[in-house]
């Protein structure tokens, strides 16, 4: 796989990182995948990544955009008021509930129709282990699971899946390239939300005492989340010099947070990303 191409065939599959707000970067590189019907046999989501990702399988070209800027410019549906007034840094009322039934749908059917494999990780609280959905057929359940995926710790509830308490599959699992391979998929595009080079502070993260004393697990897992991080970065910038794998990235650092509320800084990350994925060349075996 040369640097700016790639060979799509039944073992292709599309890694899609979080990074909350940062995603907006691969919302840019969906919507130039759509305006050249760029399909892969496999897609997977992490937290922003599995938001941005639903929008993609479903072919719905500038949705993610349109959630991530227009309407966040018009509902400010991030913020301290409301972790203060609702427990949750985000109102998942809006997100998950008035934006996919009612303000900007979701085409379920279309997604439903899909010949593609899409999955979405989350992490399991009891175990602190990544989970793997890949539900297509049950909107509600898309639902738990895409918000179970994206409720980042200390700042949003759990969520329930199947009966199990969810958090964010960034904590377990936030580039799933090992998952894709273990299913076959070995030919891969990574989209990633920071720039090459980036790591995390290369520590365990602290965990304050009065969070998730019955989850020990979890709290493991969080603590361990910046090293697992960096491996994950490690093996996928090894299997990139390899040209094993396609890796798009933002190519400088960027200055978009987490939960960045300035949509010029959004617009510029969108384009970004667009430009980038243009530039691929894509190729069916």
């Amino acid at each position: 796989m040369s640097d700016r191409k790639v060979v799509l065939d039944e073992r292709s599959g599309l890694i899609l990182e979080g990074g909350g707000m940062r995603g907006i970067f691969t919302c840019g590189v969906l919507d130039a995948f759509m305006d050249r019907g760029i399909r892969f046999p496999y897609t997977i989501g992490v937290s922003a990544g599995a938001c941005n990702g639903l929008s993609y399988m479903s072919g719905q070209r500038g949705r993610a955009k349109y959630s991530n800027i227009d309407l966040l410019d018009k509902y400010h549906y991030i913020g301290f008021k409301h972790l203060l007034l609702k427990g949750n840094i985000m109102d998942f009322e809006l997100l998950f509930d008035k934006f996919p039934n009612q303000i900007i749908p979701y085409d379920y059917a279309r997604y439903a129709s899909t010949t593609e494999r899409f999955e979405m990780v989350t992490t399991d609280c009891r175990t602190g282990r990544a989970c793997y959905f890949d539900e297509k057929s049950d909107p509600k359940r898309i639902i738990d699971i895409v918000k179970a995926s994206s409720s980042l710790p200390f700042v949003c509830p759990m969520v329930e899946v199947d009966g199990r308490k969810m958090l964010d599959g960034g904590i377990s699992d936030s580039i799933p390239v090992k998952r894709a391979e273990s299913l076959g998929y070995d030919n891969c595009v990574v989209v990633l939300t920071r720039n090459r080079g980036y790591r995390k502070r290369d520590r365990e993260s602290f965990v304050p005492p009065i969070f998730y004393l019955r989850y020990p697990a979890l709290r493991k897992a969080i603590r361990l989340r910046n090293l697992i991080y960096n491996k994950q970065i490690t093996y996928v910038e090894e299997l990139e010099a390899q040209h094993r794998i396609m890796v798009i990235r933002p190519e400088r650092p960027i200055d978009v947070d987490r939960m960045e509320r300035d949509t010029r800084k959004l617009e510029a990350l969108y384009n970004e990303g667009y430009a980038i994925a243009s530039e691929v060349e894509f190729m069916v075996k």
